[in-house]
Formats: C-alpha cells, sequence, structure tokens
C-alpha cells in the first residue's frame, strides 16, 4: 500500500507557524536591556525630573528672578519687624512678592538666595565630582593593569590619603590653599574659594572610585577579549581605554551618582563651618548655617534650603540605585 494511500483521510499534521516568530530574533545588548529597564523604574523617572527641575532653577535662576522680581541681596526692611527683627506675617513673610518668605533681620528674598545658591553648590558638587571620577578612573585602570611595583606605589598612595581625616585636614589646609590659589594668579574672594572647595574635596575623593575600579579591571585583564588583543600587539593604551573602560561604565555611573549628592551635603556641611562662599553670596549650605540660629522662632526658614538639599541629595542617591540594579546583569528583573 502507497505512502498516499496509508495517509488517506488522516488529519493534515502542518503546523501554521505565526509570522512574528518566523523573523529573525536579535539579540539585545547590555546597553539596550539598562535603558529598558530604567524606562520602566518609575523612581528613576521621578528622580530625573526632580533633578532637571533643580539643574533648570539653577542655570536659569537670574532670569526666573528678574521675571519674579525678586532679588538675593537686597535688603527689605519694610516687611520686618521691630520685635527682634522677624518677617512680618505668617510663615516667614511669605506674600506675593516674597513667595518663600525673608531671611529674619535682613528681609532678603529667601527664593531668591535659594536659587542663586543652587548655583554655587551645585557647581562645586559637580566639577569636584568630575575631577574626582576623572582621577580616580585613570588611576584605578592604570593600578589594575599594572603589575608589580607600578601597582603596589599607586596603591599604597590610595591607602596613605584614605588614612587623612578628612574634616580635619580640610579645615586646617582650605586657608592655607586658598593662598596658594591667589598667589597664582586667581581673583581673590568668592573665585579664589570656590577652587580650593572643589580642590580639597576632589583630592579626598577619588581614592574610593580608584580602589572600586582596581578591583575590576583585575579580572577584567584576565578575560578572553583582552588577551586577544595583547596577542593582535595593541599598545597599553588601547588596552586601557578602548578595551578595559567601555567594561566600567556601569559601576562609574553609579558612583558618580552616589559622589554628587555627597559632596553637596560635604559643602554644606564646610559652609555650616564657615569654610565656604563669603556673605552675602549664598549657597544651601550657607543658607542652613544661618538659618539655624532662628529655627526656634521661624523654622519656616530653615525647612526651605532642607527642602532642597534633601530633594537633591534624595534623588541623586535614588537614581544611582536605579542604575545598579539596571546595570546589574545578573538581575532578574524583566
Amino acid at each position: 500500500m502507497s505512502v498516499a494511500t496509508e495517509n488517506e483521510g488522516l488529519p493534515s499534521l502542518d503546523v501554521v507557524v505565526p509570522e512574528a516568530t518566523r523573523e529573525q530574533i536579535t539579540g539585545r545588548t547590555l546597553r539596550q536591556i539598562a535603558w529598558m529597564r530604567l524606562r520602566r523604574d518609575r523612581v528613576a523617572k521621578v528622580s530625573v525630573a526632580i533633578l532637571l527641575v533643580i539643574v533648570f532653577l539653577a542655570v536659569f535662576a537670574p532670569v526666573l528672578c528678574g521675571l519674579l522680581k525678586v532679588d538675593p541681596y537686597t535688603f527689605h526692611s519694610e516687611v520686618i519687624s521691630d520685635n527682634g527683627g522677624l518677617p512680618i506675617g505668617k510663615w516667614g513673610g511669605v506674600s506675593k512678592a516674597h513667595p518663600l518668605g525673608v531671611e529674619p533681620g535682613t528681609g532678603r528674598d529667601i527664593l531668591a538666595r535659594l536659587l542663586y545658591g543652587s548655583r554655587i553648590s551645585l557647581l562645586i558638587a559637580g566639577s569636584a565630582a568630575l575631577i574626582t571620577v576623572v582621577t580616580g578612573v585613570v588611576v584605578g585602570i592604570v593600578a589594575g593593569n599594572s603589575r608589580g611595583w607600578v601597582d603596589k606605589v599607586l596603591g599604597r598612595f590610595m591607602d596613605l590619603t584614605l588614612a587623612f581625616p578628612v574634616l580635619l585636614v580640610i579645615i586646617a589646609m582650605s586657608p592655607v590653599l586658598e593662598q596658594r590659589v591667589v598667589a597664582a594668579g586667581v581673583p581673590d574672594g568668592n573665585t579664589s574659594r570656590v577652587i580650593t572647595l572643589i580642590i580639597v574635596l576632589s583630592v579626598f575623593g577619588w581614592p574610593y572610585l580608584a580602589r572600586l575600579i582596581r578591583g575590576q579591571v583585575l579580572g577584567l585583564r584576565e578575560r578572553e577579549f583582552v588577551e586577544a588583543a595583547i596577542s593582535l600587539g595593541a599598545s597599553n593604551r588601547r588596552i586601557l581605554f578602548k578595551e578595559l573602560l567601555p567594561n566600567l561604565w556601569g559601576p562609574i555611573l553609579v558612583y558618580t551618582t552616589i559622589a554628587v549628592p555627597g559632596l553637596i551635603g560635604a559643602e554644606a556641611t564646610l559652609a555650616y563651618l564657615g569654610i565656604s562662599v563669603l556673605p552675602p553670596t549664598a549657597t544651601w549650605g550657607s543658607m542652613l548655617e544661618e538659618s539655624v540660629g532662628y529655627f526656634t522662632v521661624d523654622p519656616f526658614y530653615f525647612c526651605v534650603p532642607l527642602t532642597m538639599l534633601v530633594a537633591a541629595v534624595l534623588s541623586f542617591n535614588l537614581l544611582g540605585d536605579s542604575l545598579q540594579d539596571a546595570l546589574d546583569p545578573k538581575a532578574g528583573r524583566k
């Protein structure tokens, strides 16, 4: 009996394959996976939105103050009472002319000082973070990829830098360093103070990232793609910055988002100790320092810069956590 006769009357075994499954399945890179996870992360979206608003307010502070007709330096004695120099009215003198109230004693507009102060705080934190990341990455890659005395010397230098009591050393060396900065031709005053703060925060910040990058490079340098580059005669510079560096963007981005809020808090701490810009120029830290004395009688003045500081620091920290989850290849998230 033929095959056709045997199969006659039986149902067809042909399987209809959907059109979508016939298309070639393409893999996704780690960057694409991380971006997909970030787009689905509501915490990351909210954090980025808050940070963009804060940066926008800082960049366009002069324009916004002009539109609102507020000024960070003008004294408004008419809104200050004769009884202890407190603002007239509720919530620290909040009014249409002064949306966030005025300072006790001086009557300067708090909103204007907050906007202008954010420029200085973000400038110091952002510049110090940039120098810290660049220095830490370069030193970490060189130390991790090197063998012998180079790795030992750089490792001991990191340990020596981390051994200093940071806060005490910064307080002690800031006046001396500021004199050196002024002697180098930098204008005296707030310009030299800002540069001094950036330098001292950078000097004691890079070893943490350098140790992290060194540990990552110690594992990456034994991978096949590095050995292949070496066998093909690639230069040491190409191995460091073309083969190793692209595989380190994950920890670098996470550390940066964590370092920036730490530097903002450090600037606020130094401003509270009197190591910051000179009055009447404001930063978030200097506004906190000035408001502490009025906390019992005018708590709203203390809460305004504190809220901005907490919002920026918390947003950076939450964004760092989201980046860490998104860039983790072993994460079980979809």
